[in-house]
């Protein structure tokens, strides 16, 4: 079916809300799905959903990511909060995250840096406070940003990982780079990154279109109605039931009448009507 601009968006925002309510009710990751609309074009991102060499999508399989730069330790999952089968965070301060015996176990990012000879872990990310964006809409086959943040006793934290749209390799994360006083950020490539996208093509009736199919259905609504009504309760049967019998019998010879007075404006008196008289000389 062509349908119209207005129409197509209606449509689109439609398709946006099936698919969001199909992975949040499908899929206990849907805080990782993202969907917007450009130019006739809706984008969904679902970051959790399995792919054929990514069964938890871009979820880590170990249960976490781990990046080291120097003396700063990062650990972080997409989507979900943190499970350590093995290598787990060990340093002091970790009573919002799991605490000592299980530390990196109740949140979604934790960093650790030296001080002193101990490391030191600040909770950086929460599941529950976790969202998406894209990274840039005019450019939107580039990717996702997933933040999550954390807001602690000393300091309002965050963490923001660049997802890359990359179809064929994973790659990263290998950097940290540090934002603020309590944000940081890193980048990862991957093929979750990438944009599932649906297009309605620029074609069709236009206002004026789906104008006239809503005067077509209106019209057609109150003939079934008066005819309905007359049959019914007025007890006329027959074609007389029709609402209005007698105008519409009229309607053609109306319209006919109509084209030709406008046909004798714009093309002038004919022949025919002139009238012609004889010269008479007194």
């Amino acid at each position: 079916m062509i349908i119209g601009n207005e129409s197509r968006r209606w449509l689109l925002l439609v398709i946006s809300l099936l698919l969001t309510i199909q992975l949040r009710v499908n899929s206990v990751n849907g805080l990782c799905e993202y969907s917007f609309i450009d130019r006739n074009k809706l984008y969904n991102f679902s970051l959790a959903s399995p792919l054929p060499r990514f069964p938890h999508g871009v979820l880590s399989e170990d249960g976490f990511y781990k990046v080291m730069v120097n003396e700063t330790a990062l650990w972080f999952q997409l989507c979900d909060g943190m499970i350590f089968n093995h290598d787990p965070p060990r340093c002091v301060k970790c009573s919002d995250c799991g605490g000592p015996s299980h530390c990196g176990m109740k949140c979604s990012a934790l960093v650790a840096e030296n001080a002193g000879g101990y490391q030191v872990c600040t909770t950086i990310g929460q599941v529950s406070s976790t969202n998406v964006s894209v990274i840039d809409k005019q450019n939107p086959y580039k990717g996702v940003i997933v933040r999550m943040s954390n807001s602690g006793k000393e300091h309002n934290c965050s963490l923001s990982v660049s997802i890359i749209c990359d179809s064929t390799i994973v790659q990263g994360p290998n950097s940290i780079k540090r934002l603020g006083t309590c944000d940081y950020a890193t980048v990862l490539q991957h093929p979750s990154g990438c944009a599932t996208i649906i297009s309605v093509h620029d074609s069709g009736f236009g206002w004026f279109g789906t104008l006239m199919i809503i005067i077509v259905c209106l019209f057609g609504a109150y003939l079934l109605a008066g005819t309905v009504y007359r049959y019914f309760f007025l007890g006329v049967h027959g074609i007389e039931a029709i609402p209005n019998l007698d105008f519409w019998a009229s309607l053609p010879h109306r319209t006919q009448s109509l084209f030709s007075s406008l046909v004798r404006k714009f093309r002038g008196p004919s022949a025919s009507h002139r009238s012609f008289y004889s010269q008479v000389n007194f």
